[in-house]
């Protein structure tokens, strides 16, 4: 049976590379794109409407499917105000899944990262945790919730420091063994491939993927 599957983040690293593998995958007949504005991006399948996060009737109707990804997230950098950070990274995919779960949508996925936890001391760390607990609490048949590590892949935007981090983290990989194998580096696509192959299982309930298995999963 074809699918309908929503993104919310598609411009980002992850996001990009989910869309690329849905337009490819039989499974899917239609990928619908939430984005702020026109992305370029043209294929058959994809539907892409432009909507605004924090007006959630620009978006209701469009949150009609079976499956929604969220891969919405910034940086400090990007966003140094900590309650637009906030925003971006807790309330708007929050909002999404709500409405998505009152349409009938039945899986959520979401990106989050690695050593997120709600009572952590860290801003960011601490923010990923209670969006965490907070997708996790709406009652969807089966939440799925990544926590990536370093992000290996090509970005629009020039970010000097990660591909130093990169280069680091390829000279000691081969020590990141048990259980620090979740601090590898790992790259987009695998991530976004694992992502794809949750959705199709039937798993249920609430999924916590640390960055080590999702590698496993993405390179079945």
């Amino acid at each position: 049976m074809s699918k309908v599957a929503i993104i919310a983040g598609s411009s980002g690293l992850i996001g990009h590379e989910l869309l690329k593998q849905l337009c490819d995958d039989p499974l899917y007949e239609k990928v619908i794109t939430l984005v702020r504005q026109a992305s370029g991006f043209h294929h058959k399948k994809v539907s892409e409407i432009i909507i605004r996060f924090d007006q959630p009737e620009t978006f209701e109707s469009s949150l009609a499917g079976d499956v929604l990804f969220s891969c919405l997230g910034s940086t400090r950098r990007k966003t140094p105000d900590r309650n637009q950070y906030y925003k971006i990274d807790h309330d708007y995919p929050l909002k999404l899944a709500t409405i998505a779960h009152q349409n009938g949508i039945t899986q959520m996925h979401i990106i989050s990262s690695l050593g997120a936890n709600e009572r952590s001391g860290n801003f960011y760390l601490k923010m990923k945790g209670e969006t965490e607990r907070d997708i996790a609490a709406i009652p969807f048949r089966s939440v799925h919730i990544y926590r990536p590590s370093f992000l290996d892949g090509n970005r629009k935007e020039k970010r000097l420091l990660e591909k130093a981090g990169l280069k680091v983290f390829a000279v000691i990989r081969p020590l990141l063994r048990g259980k620090l194998k979740k601090y590898r580096s790992i790259s987009a696509k695998v991530v976004a491939r694992a992502m794809i192959r949750n959705a199709s299982d039937s798993t249920t309930g609430i999924n916590i993927y640390e960055s080590d298995t999702i590698q496993d999963i993405g390179s079945l």
